[in-house]
């Protein structure tokens, strides 16, 4: 998930500077400097684009704004037929041409340092905030249109997925060089609603992804939280690698997906606040449920250390470093 954030003092000084959270990730050069913040402090593999997971709904004209305390709240959520078929999928240069700058700054800034990575929400999660407003405890609105008007939410998702495929294209031709599909939202669904109206759209997305950019490979991760009964229909979109939440378990994932993709993930966020000695006894645990990698040279079988979701704004910056540097000295001894 996100790198930069809340936990990190120059985070926060940033974010003074801009003055508001949409400025933050609307500038360039802003996106830029809380992206290398946490590559500066920490020993890390990746850079991760720092951007918001609705800039797509934003350009599509629903009038994105953050309350204070509320989080992330839209002046125009789609709730009508009118609604629905006034969308188009953006022109991510014109509309979202601030991302792609911001990608080409990063690219220059790190220097081949390490690689960076983009990424999007997808269709069915974009989709709930959009019809939602904002967050959700229920998702009452959007699941009322999916089971009322399944005909509309269909149509609202092929929009968003033409608008996904689109920007992280678009992120890929400026320079990301991996990029991840969140779809944080569908575990919220039913077996058959999360095949129908999530699954078949990321599967979509993933196949219209470009992949290669400059004679390079371009991996790409997609990730549900709450997605466990549904790892094989993941891996079998076409993605390079599947992420997991907190809640799976790496070895019986591995068993089930096999060699077809790669794992990434997946230590609970909240370890990071435990003392130093469970940060390491739990990386450790995380790497060994894993096991060995058997295909060390490609993208296929192998593993992505992360965290099973994002990072609190609570987390102690030095417990991260503790945690990379278990990660790194961990994964020497299973290459042993």
């Amino acid at each position: 998930m996100r790198q930069a954030g809340r936990y990190l003092q120059e985070y926060n000084e940033t974010r003074r500077r801009a003055g508001d959270f949409i400025t933050l990730a609307k500038t360039p050069a802003f996106a830029t400097e809380v992206t290398l913040q946490p590559v500066e402090r920490f020993a890390l593999d990746a850079a991760i684009l720092f951007s918001d997971i609705l800039t797509i709904p934003d350009a599509m004209g629903l009038g994105l704004r953050f309350a204070e305390n509320e989080g992330p709240k839209f002046e125009r959520p789609v709730r009508t037929e009118a609604d629905v078929k006034a969308l188009s999928a953006p022109d991510p240069q014109l509309e979202l041409g601030y991302v792609l700058d911001a990608v080409r700054s990063i690219r220059g800034a790190l220097q081949g340092r390490v690689p960076l990575i983009g990424f999007s929400g997808s269709p069915w999660t974009l989709a709930c905030y959009m019809v939602e407003g904002g967050g959700s405890d229920d998702f009452r609105l959007v699941k009322t249109m999916l089971y009322a008007r399944p005909d509309l939410m269909h149509q609202l998702l092929s929009v968003n997925a033409r608008a996904v495929t689109d920007y992280l294209n678009a992120q890929i031709r400026a320079g990301a060089q991996a990029v991840m599909l969140f779809d944080t939202w569908g575990g919220v669904l039913t077996g058959p609603a999360f095949r129908e109206f999530s699954m078949a759209y990321m599967a979509q997305v993933v196949r219209g992804l470009d992949r290669e950019h400059d004679g390079e490979p371009v991996p790409s991760v997609v990730f549900t939280k709450g997605g466990g009964a549904w790892l094989e229909a993941i891996a079998d979109s076409g993605c390079d690698a599947v992420g997991l939440d907190w809640t799976q378990h790496l070895g019986l994932a591995r068993a089930r997906i096999g060699e077809r993709c790669a794992l990434q993930g997946n230590l609970d966020p909240a370890i990071l606040l435990a003392p130093e000695a469970v940060i390491r006894s739990e990386a450790r645990r995380v790497l060994d449920e894993f096991g060995p990698a058997l295909n060390a040279g490609g993208t296929c079988g192998g593993h992505v250390f992360n965290l099973g979701h994002g990072i609190s704004r609570f987390t102690p910056p030095e417990a991260v470093a503790t945690l990379i540097d278990a990660v790194h000295g961990e994964s020497r001894r299973l290459r042993r």
